[in-house]
């Protein structure tokens, strides 16, 4: 075995002759070289040459010219039709406005004004004593299902009930010396019973006074329990609402899994069956991409199930969360179907862009009806 080593006196800048490496290396270096040699040739027959790769440092005009910017491509914002505007509140309408929502903040209330961002809420919180009105929102502000129009706050697990909400909501009501109230609640498939016997607690609360306020409740659909639709229908209350929200094909599509077209008919139905004389209302959203045959054959079905008021009014997106607007339908196609409604023979229809399902302008047709129906009942005994 033959070893090779520096001599120890060579230095790494010595002569080759010191090191065998050295010459293993000068071996090396020749072949590299020759390489190098052949790219350098072949570069000049292509016209290139090292300067097309190392920048000389002059400029020409155009690369020494400042670059503009391209500006960035706005996003286009949907605008809302001149139909769709609400008016601001103001002067007196403002004072009323602040006194309702003081009194719901200061009894920790929910109104389904808020939670749902309705556009009206100037409109019906600004009125005068006695006809400006909030929709309370029974058992909190937060519902266990996610349809796909609504603002509402959603979750398996809300908050448990407040067992002191019927006193708060009677003495809210004492407060702005309403005849008319409009109660509703968040969905609550948590509890055994829906809140089924909350909700007629709090009807029950409402009337047990001296001059009991009428009283219309939006309710859940309790999926489909019968039980727990006629708890609700014989608590005293006066009109018994639930929301189709939508034609047959897009239930699906706009509401929760857990609701259905035939199980929110399968409720009013039943209110009837229950207490014949009770008003029942349900309200549709326009704009969700339904056609007239489809709005026609709803109306047919609500009729013959004995339903006496529906409402129309335009869906709208609350956030982009959310499912997008179908349409923006016109203020003469809500005429048409107000039309089409009243032939059918319903008792009071409000059919508007701006129209929900809680809006005060049917409250006060709907006051007389029942106070007409009261004077009857008292006139027969």
């Amino acid at each position: 075995l033959i070893v090779a080593t520096r001599p120890p006196y060579c230095s790494p800048s010595s002569s080759s002759a010191c090191s065998p490496f050295l010459k293993l290396g000068r071996g090396k270096s020749t072949s590299t070289v020759s390489r190098l040699e052949k790219l350098r040739e072949e570069l000049a027959q292509d016209g290139a040459g090292i300067e097309s790769f190392v920048s000389s440092g002059a400029h020409s005009e155009e690369d020494s010219a400042p670059k503009i910017k391209k500006p960035l491509r706005k996003k286009k914002i949907e605008r809302k039709p001149a139909w769709l505007k609400a008016e601001f509140v103001k002067g007196e309408s403002l004072e009323n406005y602040q006194r309702l929502k003081d009194t719901v903040k200061g009894l920790g209330l929910a109104t389904v004004c808020e939670e749902a961002r309705c556009p009206n809420i100037g409109e019906c919180w600004g009125g005068k004593e006695g006809t400006a009105t909030a929709t309370i929102m029974l058992m909190g502000d937060t519902c266990t299902r996610a349809c796909r129009f609504c603002a509402v706050k959603t979750s398996n697990a809300p908050p448990p009930l407040d067992p002191q909400e019927p006193q708060k909501v009677a003495t809210a009501i004492h407060k702005w010396g309403l005849d008319y109230v409009v109660l509703t609640s968040v969905d609550r498939d948590d509890l055994p019973d829906g809140g089924a016997a909350h909700m007629a607690e709090c009807i029950a609360k409402l009337k047990d006074t001296e001059s009991p306020p009428l009283v219309e409740c939006l309710t859940p659909d309790f999926s489909g329990n019968l039980d727990q639709i006629e708890v609700v229908a014989r608590s005293g209350l006066d009109v018994f609402a639930h929301n189709m929200e939508t034609v047959e094909a897009l239930q699906s599509r706009v509401r929760d899994r857990r609701a259905n077209y035939e199980q929110s008919l399968t409720v009013l139905r039943h209110v009837k069956e229950c207490v014949p004389d009770m008003v029942t209302k349900t309200s549709l959203m326009l704009g969700c991409g339904e056609t007239d045959d489809e709005i026609l054959k709803t109306l047919h079905d609500l009729r013959e199930n004995n339903v006496d008021v529906v409402t129309f009014g335009q869906y709208l997106r609350p956030t982009k969360k959310h499912m997008k607007v179908g349409k923006y339908v016109t203020p003469e196609e809500f005429q048409h179907w107000q039309d089409v409604s009243e032939s059918l023979g319903f008792l009071y229809v409000a059919s508007g862009p701006l129209v929900r399902s809680s809006y005060k302008a049917g409250e006060f047709f709907l006051t007389n009806v029942l106070k007409e129906r009261q004077q009857r009942r008292a006139s027969a005994q």
